[in-house]
């Protein structure tokens, strides 16, 4: 049984020919930065800011914020080599079976579905409660049946969910355009924050800008971060372990720049653009998040802070409703860009994974008018729609960052492997300093894991073990490689 069978990076560019499974090549350098805008400014720079600060590290958000940024920055690196190197729908899990094999490409396709339709589905919760909050602002509220924590069906998230599907399915050249016009929108609300927060800033609020480390409810029991558990530390908020434990919590805010990736199929020129666009993006984000997080908990002692919308309630807290509403529009379109593009990684993933037979192969048919995996799209939609609509998702967005890093993890690792095994192949981005600098970036990914509370490890553990049983009783047997005899 060899299920470390790899599938050559020739192979994999071949794939794309196929007419019948081809996409279409559209996209730019501003289109993928756009794309990374539009996924990475969303939740973490509209709620996680202030629930992070007031639970976990204070003032210092901040420096949560560029810990988290610089985690990010190292596997950028990494992706931008493998993306330039082999230019194909699938991200971690293309870059995964062309170095490590195919059921380490499984595992981490698997994780990724966790990562993308779970967070799909978290931030369109998230539109829902801005939608229904800005409506009773006017005096239109929702009935309670279908918006808000004990509703029925989530009805908003399912709309919107719904109508985004449908931009997918039309076309990536469309779903772009949405995407800039959104983006374009809630970056102009963020540096209005920024810029009108300044003037209710006091020097006041910053003091201790790293509040002494003590111990909450927040990190008890399963709740308490992993590593604290594991070196006897008593569990902590706040101080400088709180730092570290919040740059876990707000790298959910950076999850997106890696999705870039899984578009490089459908760029004009993937080689010089994919890179720019994972830099671009990454870097733009990193800076308004810095800034935003300075001013709120400089508008607002961080004790304060509303943990369910902190930008609008800042303004709130200092007799500027006006901009409350601004803040809330921002959001939305922040949120609905957000989904946008976690639908469509989660499409390119899972259609990579199609067309290589590990899962059923017919849904990466691409459709004759529109050049996109229609069917695929379909399916992901309603997935997302029945978990947005009827699951109740509280802390599991940790989830989330603990497969998104797992995946960093996969992928720097594989550089260093590629480098090794194909040392021939053109590589128009090439990571500097390796293998320190991909070594550097697993580190830092696993101290960040390890930063995630025991709960979090143990669902993680849950779900791997059901991806395990699907690869061993569909996945293996169906197998394109297989079934063609390659192997190492």
């Amino acid at each position: 049984m060899d299920i470390f069978r790899t599938k050559s990076v020739e192979q994999s560019i071949r794939d794309t020919e196929d007419p019948e499974h081809q996409l279409r090549k559209r996209l730019t350098a501003l289109d993928l930065t756009v794309f990374g805008i539009g996924v990475i400014i969303g939740t973490g720079i509209f709620v996680l800011t202030g629930q992070v600060a007031k639970d976990t590290a204070g003032p210092a958000v901040a420096l949560s914020f560029v810990v988290a940024g610089v985690v990010c920055g190292l596997a950028a690196l990494c992706y931008a080599e493998f993306a330039s190197t082999i230019p194909v729908a699938g991200s971690a899990y293309t870059f995964a079976f062309a170095t490590l094999g195919e059921f380490p490409a499984w595992v981490i396709g698997w994780d990724l579905l966790l990562e993308l339709a779970l967070a799909a589905a978290v931030v369109a919760v998230g539109w829902s409660g801005y939608f229904a909050s800005m409506l009773e602002s006017i005096g239109l509220p929702l009935p309670a049946a279908v918006a808000g924590d004990n509703a029925v069906i989530n009805l908003p998230a399912v709309i919107v969910v719904a109508i985004l599907t449908a931009v997918l399915v039309a076309g990536i050249k469309l779903s772009s355009r949405v995407n800039l016009i959104l983006v374009i929108t809630k970056v102009a609300v963020v540096l209005v924050v920024i810029v009108a927060g300044l003037f209710f800033v006091k020097a006041a609020n910053y003091t201790p800008f790293i509040p002494e480390a003590v111990s909450t409810a927040r990190v008890e029991g399963v709740k308490a971060p992993l590593f604290q558990v594991l070196f006897g530390i008593t569990p902590v908020a706040f101080g400088v372990l709180g730092i570290i434990s919040a740059a876990a919590i707000v790298f959910f805010a950076f999850i997106g720049f890696d999705v870039v990736a899984t578009a490089a199929e459908e760029t004009i020129t993937p080689q010089r653009d994919v890179p720019r666009g994972i830099f671009g993006s990454l870097a733009i984000c990193t800076v308004l998040y810095v800034a935003v997080s300075l001013v709120v908990v400089g508008m607002q002692n961080y004790t304060q802070l509303s943990t369910a919308a902190p930008l609008s309630d800042a303004f709130i807290a200092v007799g500027q409703d006006w901009l409350a509403t601004i803040i809330s529009l921002g959001a939305l379109a922040g949120l609905t860009t957000v989904v946008l593009v976690l639908l469509l990684g989660q499409t390119r993933v899972l259609f990579a994974m199609s067309r290589d037979g590990l899962v059923p192969r017919g849904l990466a048919r691409v459709h004759p008018r529109f050049g996109t995996p229609a069917r695929l799209t379909l399916v992901i939609g309603v997935v997302t729609m029945a978990l947005a609509g009827f699951v109740s998702f509280g802390e599991l967005a940790e989830l989330v960052n603990i497969g998104t890093l797992f995946a960093f993890v996969v992928v720097s690792i594989g550089v260093w492997v590629l480098r090794r095994t194909r040392p021939d192949l053109p590589r128009a981005f090439r990571v500097p300093l390796v293998p320190a600098l991909p070594i550097l970036s697993v580190l830092a990914c696993l101290y960040l894991m390890l930063n995630l509370p025991v709960e979090t490890w143990l669902r993680f553990v849950v779900w791997m073990v059901l991806g395990v049983l699907v690869y061993f009783g569909y996945s293996y047997r169906h197998s394109r490689a297989g079934r063609a005899g390659t192997g190492r």
